[in-house]
């Protein structure tokens, strides 16, 4: 990394008499962005990662207060539809047929409908189970404490992913202002001995 190498050369080139300003400049700049790195990534991972895992973990409590796994009884087996698959419903459920089920809801009331199944063969009279609302509607599988935290880390690293994009972005953006304003002073320089440029008694 740039930055790196312009701190290690920042304690060599402190009493260079060929050291100009911007150089220690750059160099000061590298270090104020790694010592941002080292400090301020850890932190918003953290607290990324927390709160997402806070919210996650309050969805999974919700979920399974309101989500209820329930027996079904198979009536019979459909065929298969694209149509009737519900990406909310079968969202990581390993679906091998779809059948035509009955269940009791939870409020007491008896509900049937199309519903995806993982049995092998389902035969009229199989049971299997399968997760409703309240009011006994089909509902996802409700998220689980490992996946949840699993998305909460995911969510910190990420953070600190962006963070530390940013820091390096903003540290070469100064870097390249930096250098902009250099050649625009050599080039004022320049123009400025151009027209001695050569001449007996300019120093040539």
């Amino acid at each position: 990394m740039r930055g790196v190498r312009a701190i290690s050369g920042l304690w060599r080139w402190r009493h260079n008499p060929l050291c100009r300003r911007t150089d220690l400049a750059e160099a000061w700049v590298a270090l104020a962005a790694l010592l941002l790195v080292l400090v301020a990534i850890p932190v918003i991972g953290r607290l990324v990662g927390g709160a997402t895992q806070d919210v996650l973990q309050r969805s999974v409590r919700a979920q399974h207060q309101a989500r209820h796994l329930v027996a079904a009884t198979v009536v019979r087996k459909l065929d298969p539809s694209p149509l009737d698959a519900d990406p909310e419903i079968t969202s990581g459920v390993e679906v091998r047929n779809r059948v035509l089920a009955r269940w009791i809801a939870p409020d007491g009331t008896e509900r049937s409908g199309p519903v995806p199944t993982r049995l092998k063969d389902p035969q009229p009279g199989d049971g299997f189970r399968t997760w409703t609302d309240g009011h006994g509607r089909l509902v996802a599988r409700p998220l689980d404490t490992a996946t949840a935290t699993t998305h909460a880390v995911l969510a910190g690293v990420g953070a600190a992913l962006v963070t530390a994009g940013l820091i390096e972005g903003g540290r070469r953006l100064i870097v390249w202002r930096m250098l902009s304003h250099r050649y625009a002073r050599w080039d004022q320089a320049w123009d400025r001995a151009g027209p001695d440029w050569g001449r007996t008694g300019a120093g040539s």
